[in-house]
C-alpha cells in the first residue's frame, strides 16, 4: 500500500493515526483501546441530531470526493421531524474510481472502524435508518475487512436496534459495487444502488429529498465521513486549526508518477503542492525533470511547474485555473508525451460514458479517435480546433452530468499549454518521445 507520514504527530494526522504499518487493521477492541467510537457515545448521549449537523457546519468540512461542497449545510436539505418521509438513508461513496486516487482505499482497509463510526455519526445527525457502503468491486481487502468490521460493531451494539441503549437505530449494509466511473455521480450511484442502469438522474428533485428508493438520501465520500468522529471528540476550532487555509483540516493528499516515493500522505489543508512532491514525494527521478501536473484526479485541468506553490485547498487551487479533486495529483515528467498522457485519460473518460447524453455518448470517443490517429502519425491540420471545439461542446451546463465536462478539462488545458506538442504530432507525424 501507498506510504504515509507515520511519524508526525497523531493529533495532526487523526484520519491516519490509527493505521498499522505492518498494514493490519485493528480490531475493535483495539480501535475503542485508541479511543474509536467515543465520539458515537457522546453524540448519541449528550446531543441532538441538529447539533451535530450544527457541529459540522460550524467546522467548514467540505466533502473530499471531489466537489469540495459544505457537508454540513448538505445534511441539512434533509427533511426532519416527525413527518419527514421514512425510511431515510445515508449511502456511502466508496467507489473511487477516478484515475490516479487511492486515497480512501488506505482509509478503508487501514481503519474500516473509523468509516463506521462516521457513517453513524452522519446518519443520526440526518435520522437516517438505513446505511449503505457502496464499494468499487476491485477493493477486495477493504471489503473483507469492513465486513468484519461491520459484524464487529453489530454485536457490540453500535449498529442495529437501539445503539448503546438509546432509541436510535441503524441498519448498516456492505454493497459491492459493479463498478463504473459514472458511479461517482451520486444519483447514477443510487440507480445502481437500486439494480437499475447507472445514469445519473435529473435535478431536481435532489437525493437530499427524493434518493434511493423514492425517500431522503444523503451521499458522502468515505474520506469526509471519516472525519467526523474528530471533530466530534475535538471541537471546530481544533478542526480549523489543523488547516494552513480557511478550508479546515487535515487532507490525504496522493502523487503518482516517475516521482522518487509515489504515495499518499496526511498532511494539513492548503499544503503546497510543490512541499507535497519534494518534500514528501522525493521529487523527480534521477534523469527527468517536473513539466506539469495534474492536481486532483484525472479530470482536473494541468497545473505547470510554475504554478507548484499553490496551495492545495479548494479555493486556491480554483483560483490558479484547476481544482483541487480529490488531493491526488499525476505528474507529467519532460520524457512523457502530453498528447499521449491525454490520450490515454481520453480513452478511458469514452469508454466509461454512461451514454445518456448525447454530447458524452458522441462526443468523448469522437475525441478518443483523433488523439488515437495523431498518436498513430495519421493527425490532420483541423484536428486541434476539431478537439478545442470539443472542449466547449461538452462543457459544464451542456451534457447531464460533469463527466465529459470533466474529461474536458485535462483537454482544454493540454491544447493550451502543450500545443507545441500536439502541433508536432500532425506536423511531423510522429510522437516527440518515440
Amino acid at each position: 500500500m501507498a506510504a504515509f507520514n507515520q511519524q508526525s504527530n497523531p493529533d495532526q494526522r487523526p484520519l491516519t493515526a490509527k493505521i498499522q504499518p505492518d498494514g493490519r487493521a485493528l480490531s475493535l477492541k483495539d480501535c475503542e483501546a485508541a479511543g474509536g467510537y467515543r465520539a458515537v457515545r457522546r453524540a448519541l448521549g449528550t446531543m441532538a441530531p441538529g447539533d451535530v449537523t450544527q457541529l459540522v457546519k460550524d467546522s467548514g468540512l467540505r466533502g473530499r470526493g471531489g466537489a469540495g461542497f459544505p457537508t454540513g449545510p448538505k445534511w441539512s436539505f434533509v427533511p426532519m421531524g416527525d413527518n419527514a418521509p421514512r425510511p431515510k438513508y445515508l449511502v456511502v461513496n466508496a467507489d473511487e474510481m477516478e484515475p490516479g486516487t487511492f486515497k480512501d482505499r488506505l482509509l478503508l482497509e487501514g481503519d474500516p472502524h473509523q468509516l463506521i463510526e462516521g457513517v453513524i455519526l452522519a446518519a443520526y445527525a440526518i435520522q437516517a435508518d438505513i446505511s449503505y457502503i457502496f464499494l468499487r468491486g476491485e477493493y477486495v481487502l477493504a471489503e473483507q475487512r469492513l465486513a468484519t468490521a461491520i459484524a464487529e460493531a453489530r454485536g457490540a451494539g453500535l449498529i442495529g436496534k437501539n445503539i448503546l441503549g438509546t432509541d436510535y437505530s441503524l441498519e448498516v449494509h456492505l454493497h459491492t459495487s459493479a463498478g463504473r466511473y459514472i458511479c461517482g455521480e451520486e444519483t447514477a450511484l443510487i440507480n445502481a444502488l437500486e439494480g437499475r442502469r447507472a445514469n445519473p438522474r435529473s435535478k431536481p428533485p435532489f437525493p437530499q429529498v427524493c434518493g434511493l428508493r423514492g425517500k431522503p438520501t444523503i451521499v458522502n465520500n468515505v474520506e469526509t465521513l471519516c472525519n467526523l468522529p474528530h471533530i466530534v471528540n475535538n471541537g471546530t476550532e481544533w478542526f480549523k486549526g489543523l488547516s494552513l487555509t480557511p478550508n479546515g483540516g487535515t487532507k490525504i493528499y496522493g502523487v503518482s508518477g516517475k516521482v522518487k516515493r509515489p504515495g499518499l500522505w496526511e498532511l494539513p489543508m492548503g499544503t503546497t503542492a510543490r512541499t507535497i512532491l519534494e518534500e514528501h514525494a522525493g521529487g523527480m527521478r534521477d534523469g527527468l525533470k517536473l513539466r506539469a501536473i495534474i492536481p486532483g484526479g484525472a479530470s482536473t485541468d494541468f497545473l505547470l511547474e510554475s504554478q507548484l506553490d499553490v496551495a492545495m485547498d479548494f479555493d486556491t487551487v480554483a483560483k490558479a485555473g484547476s481544482r483541487m479533486g480529490t488531493g491526488t495529483m499525476i505528474v507529467l515528467d519532460d520524457q512523457t508525451c502530453p498528447v499521449g498522457m491525454v490520450h490515454n485519460l481520453m480513452r478511458f473518460f469514452a469508454s466509461e460514458s454512461c451514454g445518456w447524453c448525447t454530447p458524452c455518448r458522441e462526443g468523448l470517443p469522437w475525441v478518443e479517435k483523433i488523439l488515437e490517429a495523431m498518436e498513430r502519425g495519421e493527425g490532420q491540420p483541423g484536428d486541434l480546433e476539431q478537439l478545442s471545439r470539443h472542449v466547449t461542446a461538452l462543457g459544464m451546463g451542456l451534457t447531464y452530468c460533469a463527466l465529459a465536462p470533466g474529461a474536458m478539462e485535462p483537454l482544454g488545458s493540454g491544447l493550451k499549454h502543450f500545443r507545441d506538442d500536439f502541433e508536432r504530432h500532425i506536423r511531423d507525424k510522429r510522437c516527440g518521445w518515440s
